[in-house]
C-alpha cells in the first residue's frame, strides 16, 4: 500500500485519518502549512496576503517511509504517520511536532498517546476546538509575540492569551534563538504555552490549522523574511518624527491652539498636537461639536502656518442615540450579538462598535471622517478603541461580517486601520500615519502607529513598555510608541511622579515616535455639551508643568530628538526597504554575542546607538553591557571602551546612559 502523499504543483499534500495536510513554500526559506479535517480549504489567507513572487527553490521527494520539502534553508519531514519535523540547511532540528505517540516505533514509543494536533468538534458545525503541539527545547530563547504587560523580553516559560484587549496586542509571531520563526496565522481567540516540556498553541474555534515557519541565519533574516510575507510599513513622513504632544484633553479649540503658541513662543520644537475624545457630538457622529471647535478650517491654518499638524481621537463607537445609528442597524454595518447583551461598552452612554471587517460599514466611517474631518484639512487620526475594548470581555458574545468574533476577534484592529488607510490613498495621500491603539500582524502595511494603551504612571509601568517596545518590533511594528510618563495617574506636582516623567521621557526620545501623553491628575470640570465636554479634561501635560527643574531637562532631550532626526529618517527608511524594527534588542545587531541574548533591559536604537535607560526610582547609576564586535563612545562622557565589557555608569537626573558605535552614522556629545 503507497503512501498517503501527493505532490500537486509546489504543495506537499497528505490524506489520512480524515485530515489533509497541506505543506508549500512562502516565501524566502519559508513554509506555510495548513491541515483541516476535511477535503477543502477555506480561501483565507488571513495576514500572509503579501506573498512574494519569488517564493524561493522547491523540491519534494517522495520515498517508502516519508516525504520531504526544501525551500531554500528550512526543510520539513513528513513521515507516513503525519509528524512534521523541521530542519535549518546544515540538517539541524529548528522545530518538531510532539511525540507522545504509542504508534511512534521509529524513535521514541510513549503510552501517553497525546496526538500533535489535536482537533476536537464543537458542538453544531464544522468548527473544532485546536491544539497544536511542538517539542520544546529548555535552553531555547523566545521573542516577539507582539505586546503583554508582564515586563519579560525572552517569553520562554510564558503563558500568553491569544486575544486584544486595552494595552494588549496579540501578534502570534515567535523569534527563536534556534534559528527559525513561527507565525500561527488565525485570527481566533486562543493561547500559547512556552512551556519547558512542551510547546502548544490553541485556537478555542477554528475551522483549520495555518502556520508559517522561516528559517535564518540571523534574527534580522528572519524578520525581514516574515514581514516580507505579511507587509512593511510606508515610509513615515518627517513630521513624525519630531515632537508630538497630546493630553487628555484639549476640551476647545482655543485651548489647543494656546498651547501651540506656548510651544513657538518658547522657541520649542512641535511636530503634531493632538484632539483628544469627547471633541464630538456624539459617539459615532464622527464630527466636531461646533460650540467649542467653531472653526476646524482655520485652526488647521494657524497650526500649519507654525509647523505643526494636528492629529483627531476616532473612536469605533455608536451611540444608540448617534445620528448614524439607525441607519448602521439596517444595513448590518454594527457589531452583532449571537446572545445576551445589546450594549458593547457603557462609557458616558450606551454604545455599540462598528464592524470593521465589514467592507460596506469600513466605507461608511470614512465617508463620515472624510466630510467632517478630513475635507477640513486634517489628514492624521487617532484610532482609539481598536481592539475593541468590549465591557465585558466574552468574546462568544459577538459575531463580525466575517464570522464568529471567537474565530476572527484578533483581526479586527487591522480592519480598522485598513478603513483609514484605503480611504487616505483613495485621496491621494502617500505616506500616510495614523495613531492605533491595537494591531495584528500586517496592520504595519496600513501606515499603524501603535501605541501601548492605557498604562499605569509608574518605573513599573515604564519597565513593561520597555520590554513591550522589543517584542513589537521583533513582530513588524516598527512604529511603536507609549504615552510619556503613563497615562493612567501622575500629578504634575508630585515629585516622584516628576522623576518617573523624567525617566520616561529620555526613553521617549529614543523611540519610534516622541509622545507625550496621559490623564494627569486632579482632573478639572468637563465643559461643553453631553456629547464634547461629558468626560473631565486632565491637569496640565506640557513640558512646562513639571517645575523647573523637569522643564530645562525635558528640553535638552527634545533638542537632542531633533539633532537625531536624519539619523532617524535613515532608519525609518530601512523599516519600510527591510522590515527593520527601528528599536530592538541587542541580539539583533550582535547575534554572535552570547550575552547579548540576555541583556534585558536595554536596547539598540538603529545600528549607532546603544541606549540603557534608567528605570527605577532613585536610580542613579547603572551598569551597561557594551556587544563585543564593536568599539563604544560614552556620549556623555567622551570615554572609549571595547565590546564585550560592563561598563558601571552615572545616571544623574538629567543623564540616560548612551553609547555610539564608533565608525556609525551618528556622533553627539550631550
Amino acid at each position: 500500500m503507497g503512501l498517503p502523499f501527493i505532490k500537486e504543483g509546489n504543495c506537499l499534500i497528505r490524506y489520512m485519518y480524515g485530515e489533509k495536510l497541506c505543506i508549500e513554500p512562502w516565501g524566502k526559506n519559508s513554509l506555510r502549512v495548513r491541515s483541516i479535517k476535511g477535503d477543502t480549504f477555506i480561501e483565507e489567507d488571513w495576514a500572509l496576503d503579501t506573498r512574494p513572487a519569488d517564493a524561493g527553490e522547491c523540491a519534494i521527494e517522495i520515498d517508502d517511509k516519508q516525504a520531504t520539502i526544501q525551500n531554500g534553508k528550512i526543510r520539513a519531514v513528513v513521515r507516513d504517520d503525519g509528524m512534521i519535523t523541521f530542519y535549518n540547511q546544515h540538517g539541524k532540528v529548528l522545530l518538531q511536532e510532539y511525540i507522545r505517540n504509542r504508534n511512534d516505533f521509529s524513535r521514541y514509543c510513549s503510552p501517553l498517546n497525546i496526538p500533535a494536533r489535536e482537533w476536537k468538534p464543537r458542538p453544531g458545525g464544522d468548527d473544532y476546538s485546536l491544539t497544536v503541539r511542538f517539542e520544546s527545547d529548555p535552553n531555547e530563547k523566545l521573542y516577539g509575540m507582539g505586546q503583554y504587560q508582564h515586563g519579560f523580553l525572552n517569553q520562554k516559560y510564558c503563558r500568553l492569551t491569544l486575544e486584544q484587549r486595552n494595552t494588549q496586542v496579540s501578534i502570534p509571531f515567535v523569534l527563536s534563538s534556534l534559528g527559525y520563526g513561527f507565525f500561527w496565522n488565525n485570527p481566533a481567540i486562543g493561547w500559547v504555552s512556552f512551556g519547558k516540556n512542551l510547546t502548544e498553541w490553541h485556537a478555542v474555534s477554528t475551522k483549520q490549522m495555518d502556520y508559517w515557519i522561516t528559517a535564518g541565519d540571523t534574527p534580522a533574516e528572519i524578520v525581514e523574511q516574515f514581514t516580507e510575507v505579511v507587509g512593511r510599513p510606508p515610509m513615515m513622513p518627517d513630521f513624525a518624527m519630531g515632537f508630538w504632544q497630546s493630553k487628555l484633553r484639549y476640551q476647545t479649540q482655543e485651548e489647543l491652539l494656546n498651547v501651540a503658541r506656548e510651544y513657538k513662543r518658547r522657541g520649542l520644537p512641535l511636530s503634531v498636537i493632538v484632539i483628544d475624545f469627547f471633541h464630538w457630538t456624539n459617539q459615532g457622529d464622527w464630527k466636531f461639536d461646533p460650540q467649542y471647535w467653531p472653526d476646524p478650517e482655520g485652526m488647521v491654518r494657524e497650526l500649519k502656518s507654525m509647523g505643526v499638524e494636528v492629529m483627531v481621537s476616532i473612536w469605533p463607537t455608536v451611540a444608540k442615540n448617534s445620528e448614524n445609528y439607525e441607519e448602521m442597524a439596517k444595513k448590518d454595518y454594527l457589531v452583532k450579538n449571537d446572545m445576551g447583551i445589546t450594549t458593547h461598552m457603557e462609557f458616558m452612554g450606551n454604545t455599540v462598535f462598528f464592524d470593521a471587517t465589514n467592507p460596506g460599514a469600513r466605507k461608511f466611517i470614512w465617508e463620515k471622517v472624510k466630510q467632517n474631518y478630513y475635507d477640513k484639512g486634517i489628514k492624521l487620526f487617532w484610532l482609539d478603541e481598536a481592539e475593541p475594548e468590549y465591557g465585558l470581555y466574552d468574546f462568544p458574545l459577538y459575531r463580525y461580517y466575517i464570522g464568529p468574533a471567537i474565530q476572527t476577534s484578533n483581526i479586527y484592529p487591522r480592519y480598522f486601520a485598513k478603513a483609514f488607510y484605503d480611504g487616505l490613498k483613495e485621496q491621494g495621500e502617500k505616506d500616510i500615519i495614523n495613531l492605533v491603539r491595537c494591531a495584528w500582524a500586517g496592520s504595519q502595511k496600513y501606515g499603524v502607529l501603535v501605541w501601548s494603551g492605557d498604562v499605569d504612571s509608574s518605573f513599573r509601568g515604564l519597565r513593561e513598555q520597555f520590554t513591550a517596545g522589543l517584542n513589537m518590533g521583533l513582530v513588524g511594528i516598527s512604529w511603536w510608541t507609549t504615552d510619556i510618563g503613563g497615562f493612567l495617574r501622575g500629578n504634575p506636582d508630585d515629585p516622584h511622579f516628576r522623576e518617573c516623567l523624567i525617566r520616561w521621557f529620555q526613553y521617549g526620545v529614543f523611540c519610534p515616535v516622541f509622545r507625550l501623553h496621559g490623564e494627569r491628575l486632579p482632573h478639572r470640570k468637563p465643559i461643553g455639551t453631553s456629547g464634547g465636554g461629558a468626560f473631565f479634561s486632565g491637569a496640565d501635560n506640557e513640558v512646562w508643568s513639571f517645575g523647573e527643574e523637569a522643564y530645562e531637562i525635558l528640553k535638552k532631550y527634545m533638542f537632542l530628538r531633533e539633532q537625531l532626526r536624519p539619523y532617524i529618517k535613515a532608519l525609518m527608511k530601512e523599516a519600510h526597504e527591510k522590515g527593520t524594527p527601528v528599536i530592538r534588542p541587542l541580539f539583533y545587531d550582535y547575534p554572535g554575542d552570547p550575552q547579548a541574548w540576555e541583556v534585558e533591559d536595554q536596547q539598540m536604537f538603529g545600528p549607532d546607538v546603544l541606549v540603557a535607560p534608567v528605570m527605577y526610582e532613585n536610580m542613579r547609576r547603572r551598569p551597561v553591557y557594551l556587544p563585543k564586535g564593536s568599539t563604544w563612545k560614552n556620549a556623555h562622557t567622551g570615554e572609549i571602551y571595547e565590546g564585550g565589557c560592563t561598563v558601571d555608569c552615572d545616571a544623574p537626573l538629567d543623564v540616560i546612559p548612551l553609547f555610539l558605535r564608533q565608525g556609525g552614522q551618528v556622533d553627539f556629545r550631550i
